[in-house]
């Protein structure tokens, strides 16, 4: 195998463990009582995972899919609907684009997804979820919330990691690889 083929395989198979690991989270963190993965109040720490497309914009496919799988087994479980596989992801995924091209610093880049799900998936909770008549700012905060806590702990995360270099090369960034924090 010729070594373009080799890296289409090693980035085809780098997302699908990322999309793994988001989902696995997700589902991971449904136990937690406290933890709403869905809903007006949530907390998804998997969307610390975001954060890989600051590094490398590919990644941005598995963190898509990852979300959607998650979305999907929310709406099987009747936690939601299914205008939320279509927005929820497309708001994962237009923060990871942001992310990676629109952004220089990390800090930066972490606040993209807690503005973009913030402004959609709280648009989706107050039209489609909206069971204690919440006005749209407070969905939006609810949901803004959630995601800068999981933005804040996965900040801190490759604060911490992405200069141990056996981490580094794990990730193997293209982009941003001499990060500003």
């Amino acid at each position: 195998m010729d070594l373009v083929k080799r890296d289409i395989v090693r980035r085809i198979a780098d997302n699908g463990i990322v999309a793994a690991l988001y989902y696995a989270l997700t589902l991971l963190f449904t136990f937690v009582p406290v933890l709403s993965q869905f809903g007006p109040i949530q907390c998804r720490f998997s969307e610390a995972l975001v954060l890989l497309a600051f590094f490398r914009p590919d990644m941005t496919f598995g963190l898509g899919l990852g979300c959607f799988l998650a979305n999907l087994t929310g709406f099987l479980a009747g936690q939601t609907v299914p205008l939320d596989m279509l927005f929820g992801t497309a708001a994962t995924v237009i923060a990871c684009l942001l992310e990676a091209y629109a952004s220089r610093f990390l800090f930066v880049a972490a606040l993209w997804p807690v503005v973009i799900n913030g402004l959609v998936v709280g648009w989706e909770v107050y039209w489609l979820f909206n069971l204690n008549n919440l006005p749209f700012m407070a969905c939006v905060g609810w949901v803004a919330l959630g995601e800068l806590i999981a933005l804040a702990v996965g900040y801190l995360f490759f604060m911490v990691f992405i200069r141990n270099k056996a981490f580094a090369l794990s990730v193997r960034p293209t982009r941003h690889a001499e990060a500003k924090f």
